[in-house]
């Protein structure tokens, strides 16, 4: 008997945020620093998450730097 499992989606949510000094490089908004949490399922079952700090663009998304949150 063969099972076929496959990674089925990688969720990437901000679980909190707060002004943080400086601009974007690519569109010029401002920057915040959040607190991020990505999970990933795989055969539609929660296999993994973890938890890290970004400093992210608030006009874009974009992820600016990223750091484990340790």
């Amino acid at each position: 008997m063969v099972v076929y499992c496959f990674l089925v989606d990688q969720t990437r949510k901000v679980r909190r945020s707060k002004p943080a000094a400086g601009i974007c490089s690519r569109c010029g908004g401002g920057a915040s620093v959040a607190e991020m949490k990505t999970a990933m399922r795989f055969c539609y079952l929660p296999f993994y998450w973890k938890s890290w700090r970004a400093i992210i663009c608030t006009l874009c998304g974009a992820i600016l730097r990223s750091y484990d949150d340790k």
